[in-house]
């Protein structure tokens, strides 16, 4: 599965970036309380002696914004408290300075009592029409002016429903830790690969237990099926911190799938949506199975764990080869499914964002990415969420603009259902783990209620959970886990860290499954039915 809330945390993190460095050029005056506090000068002091105190502080999860509310008046104040002033009230004020058809606006926000002097609050403010940012380091009031509204569209929206506040919680010294923690999970190196696996067993509970070696099996094709499933979790480099970033909102622990396949020659394959091509591009493709498996062993620098999820003998008599080869084929160089991503995640107004994010805050990276790279943020979401509402061509903003006025927030057009007969610009959009599920509904395995399946709906974890695979670890092949003292359900051949799979083999099929379902971590606990 590709990139995620990368997406979204992208954006934040580079405005924390600029945000501190900003911050870091200006001269500091503070607040009279508490003279400081001995975290407020951490990063005054060499990074030889304050990185260790960073790593001992907070987590990468600080580089997220918690949202604090809407500000549309001055009869309508909003009051919290901050992460250094513990006394905050906000209100907007309506003019036209500019002299234009639909005027600007001031944000004031008195700030004090803070709890020493030199602590500072970072906040980000949003609309459907942009995200800025400001910082306030003295106990008065501070104002920010929006000279002209981008249009009535801006303008009405701000009136009706608010300028969005976010603050950075965790403040500077907190969101410095937080940078320090997310930027190795994307480096290909072994800092990288203990830093995505620290995340993991803080975030999620995930073990990482070393195996014995070798760290991979020699495996014996002619035990090998048409529709075994495969599932990758990669731990280092660029798609490693992808991965840990969605296997945390997810609960998935695994960020990557593959469908193996057999001709009619007994030939075996691999079938997978998230094939890199000659080109750079993301498709979906069906390598030979010497291919593919060279890749992983000897060329695959993600150091990805991998498994093996052997179909259970009666879900196997049910397999239509012929239908699963037909619609392997039909997508064979289609583009990876980037359209409905995210919504196989979304599935509840709040039951799917670990704290702090939640679907305000969605929408500020979706807003902020798409200025940063609107193409790749139309591809990502803007033809899935006009899709929702019944529109063609609305970018983010006018998206979010319409439904309000439909009487649909955003966070409840997030978490409509994609169905799966879809069709997008470039065709159909299918995920790793959609593509193959679409594939076992081709092929009967989801029969009689296929048509009540919606795959595009599944996140990985809802795959591996699903009652299709081999219950009996006696029945697995002999070179399963052959080195290992632990005997696990399914067969491991890759991979220096036993892989875990919570709640594996154990869901049968039920109609509309997984459209409703809440994922909050560590525990990720479902409603019946979902």
């Amino acid at each position: 599965m590709r990139p995620l809330l990368s997406n979204l945390f992208l954006p934040v993190i580079l405005l924390a970036v600029v945000s501190i460095f900003f911050i870091s050029s200006n001269d500091r005056d503070g607040p009279w309380k508490i003279p400081l506090l001995p975290s407020d000068l951490l990063p005054l002091l060499p990074f030889s002696v304050s990185r260790p105190v960073l790593r001992s502080l907070n987590s990468a999860v600080d580089l997220l914004p918690t949202f604090v509310g809407d500000v549309s008046s001055p009869e309508a104040k909003l009051q919290w408290k901050g992460a250094c002033f513990y006394k905050n009230v906000a209100w907007m004020e309506f003019h036209n300075k500019s002299h234009s058809p639909y005027g600007g606006g001031t944000l004031h926000i008195k700030v004090s009592n803070a709890h020493s002097w030199t602590c500072m609050d970072l906040y980000v403010f949003a609309t459907p029409y942009r995200v800025t940012w400001d910082y306030y380091i003295l106990s008065r009031e501070h104002t920010l002016e929006f000279d002209e509204w981008e249009g009535k569209a801006e303008y009405e929206y701000v009136k009706n429903h608010g300028l969005s506040i976010f603050l950075m919680q965790s403040g500077m010294i907190g969101t410095l830790r937080a940078l320090w923690d997310v930027f190795p999970l994307f480096t290909n190196t072994g800092w990288g690969e203990m830093s995505n696996i620290a995340f993991l067993r803080k975030h999620m509970g995930a073990n990482f237990e070393e195996r014995p070696k070798p760290w991979f099996s020699s495996i014996n094709v002619d035990e090998i099926h048409s529709g075994d499933f495969l599932v990758l979790s990669k731990i280092r480099g660029r798609w490693g911190g992808f991965e840990t970033l969605e296997k945390w909102v997810t609960g998935a622990y695994a960020g990557h799938t593959a469908v193996c396949l057999k001709d009619s020659k007994g030939k075996l394959w691999v079938a997978e949506s998230g094939h890199e091509n000659d080109k750079g591009e993301d498709v979906i493709a069906i390598l030979p199975w010497e291919e593919w498996w060279d890749f992983e062993l000897n060329k695959d620098d993600s150091n990805p764990q991998i498994a093996l999820l052997p179909l259970h003998p009666n879900v196997r008599a049910n397999f239509n080869n012929t239908a699963a080869w037909a619609y392997a084929k039909s997508m064979d160089g289609m583009p990876y499914g980037y359209h409905n991503l995210i919504f196989s995640w979304i599935d509840t107004v709040s039951g799917n964002y670990p704290p702090p994010l939640d679907a305000h805050l969605v929408a500020s990276g979706m807003i902020m990415w798409a200025k940063i790279q609107p193409a790749y943020a139309a591809n990502m979401w803007n033809e899935a969420l006009n899709k929702r509402i019944g529109t063609e061509g609305l970018d983010l903003p006018d998206i979010i603009v319409e439904a309000e006025k439909r009487g649909v927030p955003f966070d409840e057009l997030l978490t409509i259902p994609e169905q799966d007969d879809w069709i997008y610009s470039d065709g159909k959009s299918t995920s790793c783990v959609a593509f193959i599920l679409e594939m076992y509904k081709q092929a009967g395995l989801f029969d009689p209620i296929a048509n009540s399946i919606q795959v595009t709906e599944f996140t990985i974890k809802d795959a591996y959970n699903l009652k299709f695979f081999e219950n009996n670890s006696s029945l697995l092949p002999e070179w399963c886990n052959q080195e290992d003292t632990v005997k696990l359900p399914f067969c491991q051949i890759k991979g220096r860290y036993r892989m875990e799979l919570p709640g594996y083999n154990t869901m049968e099929p039920y109609p509309h499954m997984n459209e409703k379902c809440p994922s909050l971590p560590p525990y990720y606990a479902r409603s019946s039915y979902c």
